[in-house]
């Protein structure tokens, strides 16, 4: 079975939706709404860095591209999109939220902080809104999240990644990236700290810690491999339901290889479901 989206016979106006950021996720999701041109959505505008609007503004358009959120909110936006890193979360998530705004999230790492992640859903309440964290890089979080509610006892997800990946992060500081012939493990532990410590690179670990046992429960490893090309995600859970295991071998975004192309493309989806499409499959 195969679905189409289709807009909701509700809605008289297009639903708008904005983005914070302009990295690679964000150019992927102008690129998949270029290539669909979906029926009744809208791209309302981009908040960037002041360095970078003039650039940004070359793609988007002048109007579409602001620095400031109170510039952004005044495009009225449905939804606005958070593809800017753990900081830009903390920064706007708030002020979003209580504006009532749905925000999704790729920076759900940042949840790794017990008090932002209270000061969130407040926000939410006070907004009438949500939160929303897509799958991202992973699949098999539908199933995760379902086990849960019938027993879910052990989950471990582990991420190999070429070297080069994990340049700029921690890793540097437990192996030579440099240096490394084969797969070597530089972190094994617990999701909260695998989201708080490698922010760039394991924003998956907190999705798959909310969608499952909690952070503390969630066990991760994460490898540096250099003959990768591609970015290996493996994810095993069991409980009463049984056992899964699940590998997504991931291809690099093009502009980043520390996210996968699959990222945007998620978010992408998550766009589009809350458009309030008629048949979700999946989610």
């Amino acid at each position: 079975m195969t679905s189409s989206h289709v807009p909701s016979p509700a809605r008289q106006t297009p639903f708008r939706f904005a983005l914070i950021g302009f990295g690679g996720i964000g150019q992927s999701i102008i690129a998949s709404f270029r290539n669909e041109r979906p029926e009744g959505v809208d791209f309302a505008g981009v908040l960037v860095r002041p360095g970078r609007q003039a650039e940004t503004a070359e793609i988007v358009g002048k109007e579409r591209a602001v620095c400031t959120l109170p510039d952004l909110l005044r495009l009225e936006p449905d939804l606005v999109v958070e593809c800017a890193g753990h900081e830009a979360l903390r920064e706007f998530g708030l002020e979003i939220l209580r504006s009532g705004r749905e925000l999704i999230t790729v920076s759900s790492g940042a949840l790794c902080d017990p008090v932002l992640e209270k000061q969130l859903c407040r926000a939410c309440r006070e907004g009438g809104c949500r939160l929303l964290v897509p799958a991202g890089a992973i699949l098999g979080i539908d199933g995760l999240a379902a086990a849960r509610h019938g027993g879910l006892e052990t989950v471990t997800y582990t991420s190999r990644k070429p070297a080069a990946a994990w340049r700029g992060t921690a890793a540097e500081d437990c192996i030579d990236l440099d240096k490394i012939a084969h797969a070597s493990v530089f972190f094994e532990g617990d999701a909260r700290a695998a989201a708080a410590n490698y922010p760039k690179n394991a924003n998956v670990t907190a999705t798959i810690a909310l969608a499952g046992v909690g952070f503390e429960k969630t066990r991760v490893r994460l490898i540096a491999e250099p003959a990768a090309n591609v970015n290996i995600h493996e994810l095993v859970f069991s409980g009463a339901f049984g056992s899964a295991r699940l590998e997504i071998a991931g291809h690099p975004s093009p502009s980043n290889p520390r996210t996968s192309l699959l990222t945007g493309l998620s978010v992408w989806r998550a766009i589009l479901n809350q458009e309030r499409a008629s048949i979700v499959v999946g989610t």
